[in-house]
């Protein structure tokens, strides 16, 4: 019977070994772990934008619709409870995304249309500010791009044998991941035109 035991034991600890779940486990807190890192750089990033807009609004002339349109994509993006469990979530992961992205690009449009404004490209506030920003958006393609590798190791061990078996057991879903907004017009090859206009 001893034996019997002993031998069950090591059976299931073999078996437990090669399930995947302290894998899965450990994968899942590198997700949960990248995951607060980009939302850490968003919350950066939206916490320049009231300085960067108060800045802006100094230039008499300045664009006013460009300002309500950043104003307006950062409060849509800050209204998102982005909680560790978005992830899980496609459509809800979907919704941030789409709202992160409009907001990147009425930043974008804002510096540009600054371009325009001497005197506000001579603004030394301004200028610090804009290259806050931009070191903000670096850090955020870079939080990105690890939030992706984490989510695809995690995601590539649940569905692989016989750790799927595992997360099926204990309910371990694939997780959401950023996609190309444009992905379809990507797709789509640019015209080219080497024809040029007839002398006169």
């Amino acid at each position: 019977m001893r034996k019997y035991l002993i031998g069950l034991l090591a059976l299931s600890a073999v078996l437990l070994s090669g399930c995947g779940y302290n894998q899965i486990q450990s994968q899942d807190e590198q997700v949960t772990s990248s995951w607060s890192e980009v939302l850490n750089q968003y919350q950066r990033r939206a916490d320049l934008i009231p300085n960067l807009v108060s800045t802006v609004k100094g230039e008499a002339k300045f664009e006013q619709d460009t300002l309500t349109k950043v104003v307006e994509a950062r409060s849509k993006a800050t209204s998102i409870q982005a909680t560790p469990d978005l992830v899980n979530n496609p459509e809800a992961f979907q919704k941030f995304q789409q709202a992160q992205g409009q907001l990147t690009s009425a930043l974008s449009r804002l510096l540009v249309v600054s371009e325009n404004y001497p005197s506000l490209r001579a603004n030394q506030g301004f200028r610090d500010l804009q290259a806050q920003l931009e070191g903000t958006e670096n850090r955020i393609t870079v939080a990105r791009n690890r939030y992706i590798k984490s989510v695809q190791e995690y995601n590539v061990t649940i569905r692989s044998f016989p750790s799927n078996l595992t997360a099926m057991v204990f309910g371990y879903k694939a997780k959401a991941n950023f996609a190309v907004e444009n992905e379809k017009e990507l797709a789509t090859p640019p015209s080219v035109s080497f024809d040029t206009p007839a002398a006169k």
